[in-house]
């Protein structure tokens, strides 16, 4: 069952991986090589599974690398279980994952997304977590928040423990903002503001933009313009799609027309450049960006010299300022041949400790009730309770069974609207027509 599970895994994912690099907490996705990571130091290499008793761990954010290595270390110290980290960029990540499941080789633990959950669940590729997590007295899921336990539920079965919980916030350049004489971004901000502070801070010769961001920019981007301006992405039971909705459909004209007046990079630009690096570079104003980049943008030495980090703008009609979460869990395969010191370093990671330690150390904000505290102290020159304040109304990262193909399809359909090719009504439409019937396949 799991042999023919693994065959049709490969099937689906060859159709749906060729540009899931758009997603949430994959930051670190330009690390040019694979990187293998242990306790006691580091070498290169790519290859997965298990060597000589040690557990392999797969992650795809290079920038949390050294503080993961940390909290391992602590593991081993404890439990006499070695670790080694595996780092894979985003866009590799999952290749590796399906060539491990095909080939009967997954890495013994693992991050999973939301985006890819329920293949791994469906085809029985992943360890079942309820007898240990019930026997456990380490874990307690009521301590995470709900909707990320459900992220990896499957048929009444936990599949992974959460890791962490992300959220969207904007960083501007302090430098551009007193050079066009313009305040700070503050709790009063509108999109409509937002929209203003562009236009002012763009300069007719290009040499700088207000706002960067592409299309496959959904949960840092315009997934949360779109809540703010009253739509959604996907209906609440998951099986319409929202982008028929007059409030998706004015977020999408808001921010391309952002395109279409100069106050942003052209999309041919963006394909080229990320918003992070543009902001890293002195040539944009803004960007909107996860709490999983709180590492490379806060030790760029520009960055530290001018940027700061505000709460989004709020819907200017709606009132409502909303960010889109998300958050990893921690799996392990079904056929590890290690499987209760893989359950033991899930339930460690998952623990009181394990968790304080990632927020303490700035690694992300962990998942765990009250571990957040400490996590703002870690780069005390930047506002990082900004973050923080977006969890008053936080909305799940929209997701479905078949999340990376219409994620796909809505960022190549987008681009369209993005370069002024058709208009925004016709895109959304398509778009919606497509969206609901994969939603119906489902």
């Amino acid at each position: 069952m799991r042999k023919m599970g693994a065959l049709l895994l490969s099937a689906a994912m060859v159709l749906s991986l060729a540009a899931c690099g758009g997603s949430g907490n994959q930051a670190g996705s330009s690390a040019a090589q694979t990187a293998e990571t242990t306790a006691a130091g580091t070498t290169a290499g790519t290859t997965a599974g298990t060597t000589a008793g040690t557990l392999s761990v797969a992650i795809w954010d290079k920038n949390q690398e050294p503080g993961l290595t940390k909290i391992l270390e602590d593991f081993t110290a404890e439990t006499g279980i070695k670790a080694k980290i595996q780092v894979t960029p985003w866009e590799q990540y999952w290749t590796m994952l399906e060539a491990g499941a095909t080939g009967g080789s997954l890495p013994d633990v693992f991050w999973m997304h939301s985006n890819e959950f329920s293949r791994y669940a469906e085809y029985e590729m992943l360890l079942d977590l309820n007898d240990r997590i019930a026997g456990s007295d380490k874990i307690e899921l009521d301590k995470f928040p709900a909707d990320i336990i459900d992220l990896y539920t499957w048929n009444d079965k936990q599949y992974a423990v959460p890791k962490d919980i992300d959220t969207i916030a904007l960083w501007y350049n302090k430098t551009m903002f007193d050079e066009a004489g313009l305040s700070y971004p503050d709790a009063s901000w509108t999109w409509d503001d937002f929209a203003e502070a562009c236009q002012k801070l763009t300069k007719a010769d290009g040499s700088q933009y207000g706002y960067s961001l592409k299309p496959s920019n959904n949960q840092d981007g315009w997934y949360n313009m779109v809540y703010d301006f009253g739509g959604e992405i996907i209906s609440e039971d998951q099986k319409s799609s929202g982008f028929d909705k007059a409030g998706t459909i004015a977020a999408i004209e808001f921010v391309t027309d952002l395109v279409k007046q100069g106050y942003t990079p052209s999309y041919e630009t963006m394909t080229e450049n990320n918003p992070e690096a543009l902001f890293e570079a002195g040539t944009v104003g803004m960007i909107t960006m996860g709490s999983w980049m709180l590492p490379e943008l806060c030790n760029n030495d520009y960055v530290k010299a001018n940027g700061d980090i505000a709460v989004l703008p709020k819907g200017t009609e709606t009132g409502r300022r909303s960010s889109i979460y998300n958050g990893l869990g921690w799996a392990a395969a079904v056929n590890t041949q290690m499987p209760e010191e893989a359950w033991s370093l899930i339930e460690y990671m998952g623990s009181q400790k394990a968790q304080q330690k990632q927020s303490d150390l700035g690694v992300v904000i962990s998942a765990y009730e009250g571990t957040t505290d400490n996590w703002i102290a870690t780069y005390p020159d930047f506002n990082l309770q900004a973050y923080l304040d977006m969890m008053g109304d936080m909305v799940i990262r929209p997701h479905s069974k078949t999340t990376v193909t219409w994620e796909n399809m809505t960022s190549e359909k987008l681009v369209d609207a993005w370069t002024g090719a058709r208009s925004v009504q016709d895109v959304c439409a398509d778009i919606a027509e497509e969206m609901n019937s994969l939603l119906a396949s489902e």
